[in-house]
């Protein structure tokens, strides 16, 4: 058993994909839980797509595509928060017109600058070949996110269940909004090169929705997330080096396993153990009803 869990280090691509898996592994559903709590997942694939632009412009440039990429996806987010205040227009109205926009431009960008961009990497990703200098730069980013978020805790905790109140207090929540776009698109471009922007959505969401079947405050749900992420990343490596299989979906598999059995089975909220409570309670009730 020990050997089958080191063997996959005596190899330097297998180091490089296991560490930066551990790292995105607990980045995403970190993050991820105040999209769930926010009900603002569906922000995490817009902005995921929004970094098409950038990426075919920063390329033909010849400048650091992932720097091309944070301003595009930091643009998409910002168009979507001047959309939905500016008019009568819903939130997910203006990210389903961001999405298609930004999404279509960036295609039209590869054909007309004739790129190179290979998008089958750019959708699905490929955690084997990924760089140290890329596990670094992941490395950075995650300490950043991650040390905002220990930092600014209360704040992003009072901006998440209550902005008015948020605001009526003094906290500035403009300046919370773009803090916290900027995190998903670091998030999001560091994960991009090992998953790709399709299943990094399932990196964001799935974990801290597995958490949130299982633990109620925010905190818990916080470091349980990141444990399954942590869980799902790594056991996703390990399972697509010997069985042959590609990682990014196997990780989003995985993921999604855990899901669905905290949705039958948490203890709270599961589907199997709430049928049975009101069984419990009936019961109960009928035991009161039949005391002298």
């Amino acid at each position: 058993m020990l050997h089958l869990l080191l063997d996959p280090w005596n190899y330097q691509f297998m180091q490089r994909a296991l560490v930066i898996s551990i790292l995105i592994g607990v980045l995403c559903p970190a993050l991820g839980s105040y999209l769930i709590v926010q009900r603002m997942t569906m922000i995490a694939d817009v902005v995921a797509h929004c970094v098409l632009p950038g990426l075919s412009i920063s390329y033909f440039l010849r400048l650091d595509m992932l720097f091309g990429a944070a301003v595009s996806g930091l643009c998409g987010g910002f168009l979507i928060s001047w959309i939905r205040t500016q008019s009568r227009i819903k939130s997910d109205a203006a990210m389903a017109l961001t999405f298609s926009t930004f999404f279509s431009l960036g295609i039209m960008l590869i054909t007309v600058l004739k790129n190179k961009i290979d998008l089958d990497a750019f959708l699905y990703g490929n955690i084997l070949s990924v760089t140290w200098l890329d596990v670094w730069r992941t490395g950075i980013i995650s300490a950043i996110v991650l040390i905002a978020i220990a930092a600014f805790y209360k704040e992003l905790l009072f901006y998440t269940f209550d902005k008015t109140g948020a605001q009526a207090i003094g906290l500035p929540v403009n300046k919370i909004y773009v803090g916290f776009m900027a995190a998903i698109t670091l998030t999001i471009i560091a994960s991009m090169q090992a998953v790709g922007v399709i299943l990094v959505v399932a990196l964001l969401t799935v974990p801290a929705l597995t958490a949130n079947l299982l633990v109620k405050e925010l905190h818990h749900m916080i470091l349980l997330g990141a444990l399954i992420g942590l869980f799902s990343s790594v056991s996703g490596v390990y399972l697509s080096y010997y069985q042959n299989l590609p990682s990014g979906p196997t990780i989003s598999l995985i993921s999604t396993g855990l899901f669905l059995l905290a949705l039958l089975f948490s203890p709270s909220q599961g589907i199997l153990t709430q049928t049975k409570l009101p069984q419990t309670e009936l019961t109960k009730t009928n035991l009161t009803k039949t005391k002298p």
